[in-house]
């Protein structure tokens, strides 16, 4: 499996697990129904501010979606966001970070 799917494949569990279907993710997100089926069946790379609206809706953190584990991963990807999706990843990662830190898991 790709990266790409395995993204795909995470955030079709996560929305699973959410009880939401992919009409209500994509409503929900604002990405349309075609694009979400898309980046679910890998076809389609999922762009950082869809990654962060998906985990939002699902309960999700972006590291549980890309599966990237460590904080300076999560980081890297962070730079490549715009400025404003920027301050906002690197929000949540802290925040991710810390949790990790206190041995709060995460919900799924």
């Amino acid at each position: 499996m790709t990266a790409v799917a395995d993204i795909g494949a995470r955030i079709e569990r996560a929305r699973a697990a959410a009880g939401l279907s992919q009409r209500a993710l994509a409503d929900a997100t604002g990405i349309s129904q075609s694009t979400l089926s898309r980046i679910i069946s890998g076809d389609r790379v999922a762009k950082m501010p869809e990654l962060v609206a998906i985990a939002w809706e699902t309960g999700h953190t972006v590291a549980q979606l890309t599966g990237i584990g460590s904080v300076a991963e999560r980081v890297q990807c962070a730079a490549r966001a715009t400025n404003d999706m920027r301050q906002t990843l690197l929000s949540f990662l802290e925040l991710d970070a810390y949790l990790d830190d206190q041995a709060i898991p995460a919900t799924v």
